[in-house]
């Protein structure tokens, strides 16, 4: 399924966080926005996942307005991992993967053997099946994480929306996890902090800045040193992956600080 956005800007509080951004995650594609902190890269995946309207502009699967569906409509097609979800109540974590399957029920929306088995796939999928039984506010962040990425994919959508799904995993659940979001399959928007990650893992990366589109292509073609010093103020040196062959940077500080020259020795009178 693709994903378009056109013309989107948001206000928030009457000011303009997003302005004007154009972009489109093509079927089974898995594209990633990187930028600073605070360059309006959730601003813009929570228009995505409706938890804001933008102030212009749209968000199209298929052709069809995204926000002009209802919520179940909307729900059974894109799901999505915002960085501040989670549950304030002590459910177990199967309850919590129970949650993905509410848009494909109907009636008294109770669970059917279906359902419990497409559950049970998912946190499989994520390496998860054996926390079924706990509580989800006993899991460590890590394991949080899986459990609502699981969740997510019980949802069975054909768009996938992700923002920082790496937060809180050790090295080992970052690579299992994207090559899990990889091999989904599904068209996949995803906002990383983690700039090699991106490179590895992406088939395009947006790079956001102020609010805007900086540069957008494939990672070897967006990240390079000019682009990394001007938006994020580093010195960039690329290597290539020894397996993958995909870019990879090493970072220095852009005004590294320079030890003083030796004072010359005095001289004889």
């Amino acid at each position: 399924m693709q994903l378009e956005i056109t013309g989107l800007s948001v206000e928030v509080a009457g000011k303009r966080l997003v302005h004007d951004i154009t972009l489109a995650a093509g079927s089974g594609r898995l594209v990633g926005l990187v930028g600073p902190n605070g360059s309006g890269k959730s601003t813009l995946l929570r228009c995505v996942y409706r938890a804001l309207r933008p102030a212009a502009g749209d968000v199209r699967l298929d052709g069809t307005d995204l926000h002009a569906m209802d919520a179940r409509e909307g729900a059974r097609l894109l799901a999505a991992l915002p960085q501040e979800a989670g549950t304030e109540f002590d459910f177990t974590v199967a309850e919590v993967v129970a949650m993905g399957r509410l848009p494909h029920q109907r009636g008294s929306g109770r669970a059917s053997a279906a359902d419990t088995e497409v559950c049970a796939r998912s946190l499989d999928r994520v390496g998860a099946g054996h926390l079924s039984g706990r509580g989800f506010l006993s899991l460590s962040g890590g394991e949080k994480q899986r459990v609502l990425i699981a969740r997510a994919l019980a949802q069975e959508p054909r768009v996938l929306v992700l923002d920082e799904p790496t937060n809180h995993l050790d090295i080992a659940q970052q690579l299992e996890v994207l090559a899990l979001v990889r091999d989904s399959r599904l068209t996949v928007l995803t906002a990383l902090h983690d700039l090699n990650l991106a490179a590895v893992h992406c088939d395009e990366l947006y790079v956001i800045a102020d609010g805007r589109i900086a540069a957008a292509g494939p990672p070897h073609d967006v990240l390079t040193p000019a682009l990394l010093a001007d938006v994020f103020g580093v010195r960039a040196h690329r290597v290539r992956h020894p397996e993958t062959g995909a870019v990879q940077l090493l970072f220095d500080r852009l005004a590294a600080r320079t030890e003083p020259a030796e004072a010359p020795a005095p001289t004889a009178p």
